[in-house]
């Protein structure tokens, strides 16, 4: 059973690292982006975030791993989206650190915040801001060229109203979503809504999860823009991510 000692312990030793996945262009495979993805390997083998990050939450840990992470991406990927200045990165960010001040001070300390409008934060529908980081995320783009992106979508009422609540410029589908798509089914219902949700804002769609030709097709002619998923690439440290490629997938 993993406590809030150990997530401590790790964060100031070397058993995280991070992993990161190609956020693609559906119409021709093309890499728009990566999103960092934390991961942490322990003696007795490797912990995914899914058993760890829930236990940060709403803790001062949940903020600490997120600098952590930002001081991270800034160390391992600045040089390169420097050079790439249409890449973006992704960095999931816990609602309850917004609008504290930390997110600020660790994307200025890092360097990162000069490359702010390569970089997308992701939030998602659990643990909405509360009313102090609702307003910090309406006020960034007065002060940083970050762009938004609600994550883990799964357009149920609690998705649209908080849609309808805040700005963002990115929303990602739930790969449970997405693993409704199969050649026997290549258009559940929720597919022909993405035209509703596109007309209520400018929103670019991102698709999580995709794993067959057969659900990146049909994702792409549902009007979805971007994807990610085992399909494209797996999540890959940063040394084979900068390989020299022409950032096609496939």
């Amino acid at each position: 059973m993993i406590d809030l000692r150990e997530i401590y312990d790790a964060l100031t030793g070397t058993e995280f690292f991070l992993e990161y996945q190609p956020i693609v262009a559906l119409e021709d495979g093309r890499w728009n982006g990566v999103e960092a993805l934390i991961r942490w390997q322990r003696p007795t083998g490797l912990v995914m975030p899914s058993d760890f990050i829930p236990l940060a939450e709403n803790t001062p840990l949940s903020g600490l791993i997120t600098y952590w992470v930002i001081e991270r991406v800034a160390d391992e990927l600045g040089a390169w989206l420097k050079v790439n200045d249409d890449l973006f990165v992704s960095i999931n960010v816990p609602p309850e650190i917004l609008g504290r001040g930390g997110l600020e001070y660790a994307s200025q300390k890092s360097g990162l915040r000069e490359l702010s409008h390569q970089v997308v934060l992701e939030i998602t529908e659990r643990g909405i801001p509360d009313q102090m980081g609702a307003e910090a995320l309406e006020l960034i783009p007065q002060y940083s060229s970050a762009r938004i992106a609600l994550d883990d979508v799964m357009l149920n009422g609690a998705n649209i109203a908080v849609l309808s609540r805040l700005t963002f410029d990115f929303v990602k589908i739930h790969p449970d979503l997405v693993r409704q798509i199969d050649r026997s089914n290549p258009a559940p219902p929720w597919l022909s809504h993405l035209s509703d949700l596109q007309r209520s804002a400018p929103l670019q769609l991102i698709a999580e999860g995709i794993e067959n030709s057969a659900q990146a097709e049909a994702l792409k002619q549902g009007g979805i823009q971007m994807g990610q998923g085992f399909f494209f690439s797996r999540p890959k440290r940063f040394e084979q991510l900068l390989r020299p490629s022409s950032r096609t997938t496939r």
